[in-house]
C-alpha cells in the first residue's frame, strides 16, 4: 500500500484525505524558529553545501532542481504522506480531485524505487487489459523504471489520448516479465456506482472525489426509487480498496447516513487547532438498515466514514481490518514556484475519539475471502504501520490484511455475507448464502 500514491494520468491517489488552504501563518512560525542559533548555523551548512555544488560540481547543475530535491528531502524524512508538488504535480492534483483525468487508470505507489500497482481503475484501459494489484511496473516503453521518481515514472506513462504505450510486468507467480499494450484514454472516474440485488441497494465509493456526495445522494435516490417503502430491506455501502480523498467528501457522506452529533474531529499539534465535524442535515435513507464493507485497501477518507458509521451504531461493519491512515493532509500553495507542499498537518479521531492512526478500523464481523492460489497472499496490505517513518500511535499497532475482492459478485462472500445481515438469517462461521445476482443487473447511478 501506498507510501506515496498519486493520482495523476493513470494513477490514482493513494491513501490521502486531502483538504485545500493557505496557510501564511506557517511560514511566519517557521520564521520564528528559524531564529534560533542552531536552526541558523544549520542554515548556514545548507548554504555553503550549496554554494560548493553550485561552483565545483563536474557539471553544472541546474540549480532550481537542487533547491526542489532539498525542499522535497525535507518533507519525505517528516512522514510517508508529506511531499512537496512542483507545478505540473500540483495541477495533476487538482485535475484528479475533480475525477477525471488523462492517462491509463492505474493506481500504483512506490515502495523502495520499484513502481508497484495498487490497483487499476474500474472500466480503464488498464483493468480491460488485465493488470492487477501487486503487479510492478520495470519499464515504460523499453525505458526501465529503476531509479525513477514516482513523478517520472508517470509523466512516462501520460500521453495523448489513443496512443499507445507499453509496460513491462512482473507479477508474483508468473516466472518471466511480460508486456502489456495499452492504449490511452481520458478517464472519467466515477467514483460512486449502485445497483440493487433483489431487495438490497448496493453502493460502492471506490475514492472520494470532488463529486462523491452528488453521487451517493443520486445513488440513493435511484434506489428508492426502484425499491420504495418495504420493497428496500437495506443498504450495502462497499468502501473496500478505497484508497481515500478529500475530508470533506467523507464528512458530507457520513452525514448522508447519520442524523446528527459529530463525524470525525482532527487535532493539529496546538490545543487550539482542533476541529470538530457534526452532521449538518437529516440523513437520507430514512434508517434503512446498513451494512458496511471495509478491507485492508480501505484507507483514510473511507475509514473516516467507516469509523463514524461504527461509533455511532449506524450499521454493521463487515470484511478485514483497514489500513489505518489516520492523518489529514494540508495541500499549501505556494505561489512562487505555482507548486504546493502536501504536508501532514493532523490526526483524525473518530465520533468516541478514537486515533485509528496505524491500527485500522476493527470490522465487528470478519469474513475473510476465498483467494486463488495463484493470489493467495498477493492482495494483502501491510498497512500504516509498515511504512517507514509513519506516525507512531502506542505498542498495540497492526499490519496486514486481507484486501482480495472477488471480481465476480457470486463469489464475494463478504457481500454474501452482508446480504444475509440485512435479510435476518445471517450465521457466524456459516457459509453465507449465494447472492443471486442475475436477477439485478448493475445500474451505474448518476454521478
Amino acid at each position: 500500500m501506498p507510501k506515496i500514491s498519486l493520482l495523476l494520468a493513470g494513477v490514482a491517489v493513494g491513501a490521502l484525505s486531502v483538504t485545500l488552504a493557505t496557510h501564511p501563518e506557517f511560514f511566519a512560525g517557521g520564521t520564528a524558529q528559524a531564529a534560533a542559533a542552531d536552526t541558523y548555523r544549520q542554515l548556514n551548512l545548507f548554504g555553503d553545501v550549496f554554494e560548493k555544488i553550485r561552483t565545483d560540481y563536474v557539471e553544472k547543475p541546474d540549480e532550481a532542481k537542487l533547491i526542489e530535491a532539498a525542499i522535497n528531502g525535507m518533507l519525505t524524512s517528516l512522514d510517508p504522506h508529506s511531499s512537496y508538488m512542483d507545478a505540473k504535480a500540483f495541477r495533476d492534483m487538482q485535475v484528479q480531485t475533480h475525477g477525471e483525468f488523462g492517462g491509463l487508470g492505474i493506481e500504483v505507489t512506490q515502495e523502495n524505487g520499484i513502481v508497484k500497482v495498487v490497483t487499476p481503475i474500474d472500466d480503464t484501459p488498464a483493468s480491460k487489459a488485465g493488470i492487477m494489484s501487486g503487479d510492478i511496473i520495470i519499464a515504460i516503453d523499453g525505458d526501465s523504471t529503476e531509479g525513477l521518481t514516482l513523478n517520472q515514472a508517470v509523466d512516462k506513462m501520460r500521453g495523448k489520448v489513443d496512443t499507445a504505450v507499453v509496460l513491462k510486468m512482473v507479477r508474483k507467480g508468473k516466472k518471466d516479465p511480460f508486456d502489456v499494450k495499452l492504449i490511452r484514454a481520458t478517464i472519467v472516474v466515477k467514483s460512486v456506482r449502485s445497483h440493487e440485488i433483489d431487495d438490497v441497494g448496493i453502493i460502492r465509493i471506490t475514492q472520494f472525489t470532488e463529486n462523491s456526495d452528488q453521487g451517493l445522494r443520486g445513488a440513493i435516490a435511484k434506489i428508492s426509487a426502484d425499491l420504495p417503502g418495504d420493497k428496500l430491506k437495506g443498504y450495502v455501502l462497499d468502501l473496500r480498496n478505497n484508497p481515500g480523498g478529500l475530508l470533506d467528501q467523507a464528512i458530507k457522506v457520513s452525514n448522508d447516513f447519520i442524523d446528527k452529533g459529530e463525524i470525525v474531529s482532527t487535532r493539529g499539534r496546538n490545543a487550539d487547532e482542533t476541529q470538530r465535524f457534526n452532521a449538518t442535515h437529516p440523513e437520507l435513507t430514512g434508517g434503512k438498515p446498513l451494512v458496511v464493507l471495509i478491507n485492508g485497501g480501505s484507507a483514510s477518507a473511507s475509514e473516516i466514514v467507516a469509523g463514524a458509521l461504527q461509533d455511532h451504531k449506524r450499521g454493521t461493519i463487515l470484511g478485514t481490518r483497514s489500513f489505518g491512515k489516520g492523518s489529514v493532509q494540508t495541500i499549501i500553495p505556494l505561489p512562487q514556484s505555482n507548486g504546493a507542499l502536501r504536508m501532514t498537518t493532523a490526526r483524525y479521531y473518530t465520533p468516541s475519539g478514537r486515533s485509528i492512526q496505524a491500527k485500522g478500523i476493527e470490522p465487528e464481523i470478519v469474513v475473510l475471502q476465498d483467494v486463488p492460489d495463484d493470489l493467495k497472499g498477493k492482495d494483502d496490505t501491510k498497512g500504516e504501520a509498515s511504512l517507514k517513518g509513519h506516525l507512531l500511535n502506542g505498542t498495540d499497532e497492526k499490519t496486514g490484511s486481507q484486501a482480495y475482492v472477488p471480481p465476480d459478485e457470486k463469489d464475494d462472500k463478504q457481500l454474501h455475507a452482508a446480504m444475509d445481515i440485512l435479510h435476518g438469517t445471517y450465521k457466524a462461521n456459516a457459509e453465507p448464502a449465494p447472492v443471486k445476482v442475475e436477477a439485478a443487473p448493475a445500474a451505474p447511478s448518476p454521478n
